[in-house]
Protein backbone atom coordinates (compact mmCIF):
# COMPACT_ATOMS: atom_id res chain seq x y z
CA UNK A 1 0.00 0.00 0.00
CA UNK A 2 3.25 2.37 0.32
CA UNK A 3 4.54 4.74 -2.30
CA UNK A 4 6.69 7.47 -2.76
CA UNK A 5 3.43 9.86 -3.33
CA UNK A 6 1.91 8.56 -0.28
CA UNK A 7 4.99 9.21 1.83
CA UNK A 8 5.10 12.86 0.55
CA UNK A 9 1.20 13.42 1.29
CA UNK A 10 1.58 11.74 4.64
CA UNK A 11 4.60 13.33 5.47
CA UNK A 12 3.52 16.60 4.30
CA UNK A 13 -0.10 16.25 5.95
CA UNK A 14 1.56 15.50 10.09
CA UNK A 15 4.57 18.58 9.02
CA UNK A 16 1.20 21.19 8.22
CA UNK A 17 -0.62 19.44 11.44
CA UNK A 18 1.86 19.58 13.92
CA UNK A 19 4.04 22.76 12.20
CA UNK A 20 0.74 25.04 11.89
CA UNK A 21 -0.62 23.27 14.91
CA UNK A 22 2.06 24.77 17.21
CA UNK A 23 0.83 28.38 15.97
CA UNK A 24 -2.21 27.81 16.87
CA UNK A 25 -1.65 26.99 19.86
CA UNK A 26 0.45 29.83 20.60
CA UNK A 27 -1.64 32.53 19.17
CA UNK A 28 -5.17 31.85 19.32
CA UNK A 29 -6.91 32.61 22.87
CA UNK A 30 -7.88 30.84 25.57
CA UNK A 31 -5.38 27.57 24.42
CA UNK A 32 -3.21 26.65 27.16
CA UNK A 33 0.06 27.33 25.35
CA UNK A 34 -1.04 31.05 24.45
CA UNK A 35 1.71 33.62 24.32
CA UNK A 36 4.23 31.37 24.83
CA UNK A 37 6.38 33.05 22.08
CA UNK A 38 8.82 32.19 18.85
CA UNK A 39 10.83 29.74 20.68
CA UNK A 40 7.83 27.21 21.06
CA UNK A 41 7.29 28.20 17.82
CA UNK A 42 10.31 27.38 15.92
CA UNK A 43 11.05 24.07 18.54
CA UNK A 44 7.27 22.83 17.46
CA UNK A 45 8.28 22.79 13.53
CA UNK A 46 11.58 21.28 14.31
CA UNK A 47 9.31 18.59 16.07
CA UNK A 48 7.36 18.81 12.51
CA UNK A 49 9.64 18.09 10.38
CA UNK A 50 11.40 15.45 12.56
CA UNK A 51 7.75 13.50 13.04
CA UNK A 52 6.84 14.11 9.27
CA UNK A 53 10.08 12.97 7.55
CA UNK A 54 9.76 10.00 9.87
CA UNK A 55 6.17 9.01 8.60
CA UNK A 56 7.10 9.78 4.90
CA UNK A 57 9.56 7.09 4.52
CA UNK A 58 7.97 4.39 6.77
CA UNK A 59 5.24 5.09 4.08
CA UNK A 60 7.28 5.01 1.09
CA UNK A 61 8.94 7.83 0.07
CA UNK A 62 12.87 7.60 0.71
CA UNK A 63 13.25 10.56 -0.07
CA UNK A 64 10.58 12.63 2.54
CA UNK A 65 11.21 15.99 0.83
CA UNK A 66 7.85 17.48 1.97
CA UNK A 67 8.85 20.37 0.16
CA UNK A 68 8.89 21.64 -3.45
CA UNK A 69 12.12 23.63 -3.05
CA UNK A 70 13.94 20.50 -1.49
CA UNK A 71 12.84 18.43 -4.42
CA UNK A 72 13.63 21.01 -7.01
CA UNK A 73 17.10 21.86 -5.84
CA UNK A 74 17.97 18.18 -5.61
CA UNK A 75 16.29 17.77 -9.26
CA UNK A 76 19.08 21.02 -10.13
CA UNK A 77 21.74 18.74 -8.47
CA UNK A 78 20.63 15.67 -10.36
CA UNK A 79 19.69 17.49 -13.61
CA UNK A 80 16.46 15.29 -13.50
CA UNK A 81 13.20 17.08 -12.83
CA UNK A 82 10.69 13.68 -13.30
CA UNK A 83 10.03 13.68 -9.26
CA UNK A 84 9.07 17.51 -9.30
CA UNK A 85 5.71 17.91 -10.54
CA UNK A 86 4.10 14.69 -9.01
CA UNK A 87 5.55 15.14 -5.34
CA UNK A 88 4.77 19.04 -5.68
CA UNK A 89 1.51 17.89 -6.47
CA UNK A 90 1.16 14.83 -3.46
CA UNK A 91 3.17 18.06 -1.18
CA UNK A 92 0.10 20.51 -1.53
CA UNK A 93 -2.55 18.05 -1.08
CA UNK A 94 -0.94 16.79 2.21
CA UNK A 95 -0.11 20.34 3.21
CA UNK A 96 -3.95 21.43 2.25
CA UNK A 97 -5.19 18.48 4.64
CA UNK A 98 -2.73 19.29 7.60
CA UNK A 99 -4.23 22.70 7.62
CA UNK A 100 -7.75 21.40 7.53
CA UNK A 101 -6.89 19.29 10.69
CA UNK A 102 -5.45 22.06 11.97
CA UNK A 103 -8.72 23.95 11.79
CA UNK A 104 -10.85 21.12 13.17
CA UNK A 105 -8.16 20.78 16.21
CA UNK A 106 -8.79 24.60 17.05
CA UNK A 107 -12.73 24.31 16.61
CA UNK A 108 -13.75 26.66 19.54
CA UNK A 109 -10.61 28.97 19.17
CA UNK A 110 -11.37 30.75 16.00
CA UNK A 111 -14.62 31.89 17.25
CA UNK A 112 -12.95 33.28 20.86
CA UNK A 113 -9.77 35.00 18.72
CA UNK A 114 -10.74 38.57 17.10
CA UNK A 115 -7.76 39.24 15.31
CA UNK A 116 -8.17 37.63 11.66
CA UNK A 117 -4.38 38.20 11.31
CA UNK A 118 -3.30 36.24 13.80
CA UNK A 119 -5.80 33.38 12.18
CA UNK A 120 -4.51 33.77 9.16
CA UNK A 121 -1.30 33.30 10.69
CA UNK A 122 -2.07 29.87 11.99
CA UNK A 123 -1.90 28.77 8.34
CA UNK A 124 0.06 30.71 6.15
CA UNK A 125 3.16 33.29 6.84
CA UNK A 126 3.28 36.88 6.22
CA UNK A 127 6.49 39.47 6.62
CA UNK A 128 7.33 41.18 9.84
CA UNK A 129 8.12 44.54 7.40
CA UNK A 130 6.28 44.03 4.30
CA UNK A 131 8.94 44.91 1.28
CA UNK A 132 8.81 42.79 -1.77
CA UNK A 133 12.66 42.46 -2.67
CA UNK A 134 13.54 41.86 1.15
CA UNK A 135 10.97 39.54 1.83
CA UNK A 136 12.06 37.76 -1.03
CA UNK A 137 15.69 37.72 -0.45
CA UNK A 138 14.87 36.44 3.00
CA UNK A 139 12.82 33.44 1.89
CA UNK A 140 16.12 32.66 -0.77
CA UNK A 141 18.76 32.76 1.89
CA UNK A 142 16.64 30.50 4.34
CA UNK A 143 15.83 28.11 1.57
CA UNK A 144 19.14 27.65 0.32
CA UNK A 145 20.66 27.26 3.68
CA UNK A 146 17.79 24.23 4.20
CA UNK A 147 18.39 22.50 1.03
CA UNK A 148 22.19 23.40 0.97
CA UNK A 149 22.60 21.93 4.41
CA UNK A 150 20.54 18.71 3.65
CA UNK A 151 22.49 18.48 0.70
CA UNK A 152 25.81 18.01 3.05
CA UNK A 153 23.81 16.23 5.47
CA UNK A 154 22.79 12.90 3.56
CA UNK A 155 26.28 13.65 1.04
CA UNK A 156 28.19 10.60 0.79
CA UNK A 157 31.26 12.04 2.46
CA UNK A 158 28.72 12.79 5.68
CA UNK A 159 27.38 9.12 5.56
CA UNK A 160 31.07 7.67 5.50
CA UNK A 161 32.85 9.84 8.55
CA UNK A 162 29.48 11.43 10.41
CA UNK A 163 26.83 10.02 12.34
CA UNK A 164 24.66 6.95 12.26
CA UNK A 165 22.38 6.01 9.68
CA UNK A 166 18.56 6.85 10.90
CA UNK A 167 20.06 9.95 12.52
CA UNK A 168 18.88 12.21 9.54
CA UNK A 169 15.60 13.29 10.69
CA UNK A 170 16.68 14.19 13.85
CA UNK A 171 19.81 16.51 11.79
CA UNK A 172 16.97 17.88 9.35
CA UNK A 173 14.72 18.90 12.32
CA UNK A 174 17.31 20.92 14.28
CA UNK A 175 18.67 22.46 11.26
CA UNK A 176 15.17 23.61 10.04
CA UNK A 177 14.71 25.03 14.31
CA UNK A 178 18.18 26.72 13.66
CA UNK A 179 17.09 28.55 9.97
CA UNK A 180 13.68 29.54 12.51
CA UNK A 181 15.61 30.78 15.41
CA UNK A 182 18.34 32.69 13.29
CA UNK A 183 16.43 33.71 9.77
CA UNK A 184 13.01 33.24 10.56
CA UNK A 185 12.30 36.70 12.41
CA UNK A 186 11.75 38.00 8.77
CA UNK A 187 9.40 36.82 6.88
CA UNK A 188 8.28 33.35 9.22
CA UNK A 189 10.63 31.01 6.96
CA UNK A 190 8.05 29.49 4.66
CA UNK A 191 11.11 27.86 3.05
CA UNK A 192 8.38 25.90 1.82
CA UNK A 193 5.93 26.34 -0.98
CA UNK A 194 3.50 23.68 0.07
CA UNK A 195 3.84 24.70 3.64
CA UNK A 196 3.09 27.99 2.54
CA UNK A 197 0.71 27.66 -0.44
CA UNK A 198 -1.16 25.08 0.65
CA UNK A 199 -2.20 26.39 4.30
CA UNK A 200 -3.15 29.32 2.66
CA UNK A 201 -5.72 27.55 0.05
CA UNK A 202 -7.13 25.75 3.06
CA UNK A 203 -7.56 28.78 4.72
CA UNK A 204 -9.56 30.66 1.84
CA UNK A 205 -12.01 27.58 1.63
CA UNK A 206 -12.72 26.67 5.30
CA UNK A 207 -15.17 28.24 7.12
CA UNK A 208 -12.89 29.72 9.97
CA UNK A 209 -14.89 31.90 11.92
CA UNK A 210 -14.53 36.16 11.51
CA UNK A 211 -11.49 34.96 8.84
CA UNK A 212 -9.49 37.84 7.35
CA UNK A 213 -8.48 38.10 3.52
CA UNK A 214 -5.56 34.93 2.87
CA UNK A 215 -3.23 37.86 1.62
CA UNK A 216 -2.53 36.70 -2.13
CA UNK A 217 -0.91 39.58 -2.81
CA UNK A 218 1.47 38.27 -0.11
CA UNK A 219 1.25 34.61 -1.63
CA UNK A 220 3.79 34.43 -4.89
CA UNK A 221 7.06 35.49 -1.73
CA UNK A 222 6.65 32.24 -0.26
CA UNK A 223 6.44 30.32 -3.46
CA UNK A 224 9.35 31.67 -5.69
CA UNK A 225 11.59 32.57 -3.10
CA UNK A 226 11.62 29.07 -1.95
CA UNK A 227 12.02 27.81 -5.12
CA UNK A 228 14.42 30.26 -6.19
CA UNK A 229 16.92 29.62 -3.37
CA UNK A 230 16.14 25.51 -3.45
CA UNK A 231 17.48 25.74 -7.31
CA UNK A 232 20.41 27.79 -6.14
CA UNK A 233 21.39 25.19 -3.55
CA UNK A 234 20.99 22.02 -5.70
CA UNK A 235 23.42 24.15 -8.66
CA UNK A 236 25.81 24.82 -5.79
CA UNK A 237 25.69 21.39 -4.74
CA UNK A 238 26.58 20.42 -7.80
CA UNK A 239 29.31 22.46 -8.75
CA UNK A 240 30.77 21.91 -5.81
CA UNK A 241 30.63 17.98 -6.47
CA UNK A 242 28.83 17.01 -3.28
CA UNK A 243 26.68 14.16 -3.59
Amino acid sequence: MTSPLLGEFLGTMVLILLGNGVVAGVLLKGTKAEGSGWIVITAGWAFAVMAGVFTSIACGSSDAHLNPAVTLGFAARAGDLSKFAPYFVAQLLGAIAGAALVWLHYLPHWKATPDGALKRACFCTAPAIRQFIPNLVSEVIGTFVLVFVVGAIFSKTVATTGPAAGLGAYLVGSLVWGIGLSLGGTTGYAINPARDLGPRIAHALLPVAGKASSDWNYASIPVVGPLLGGVLAGLALRVLGVQ
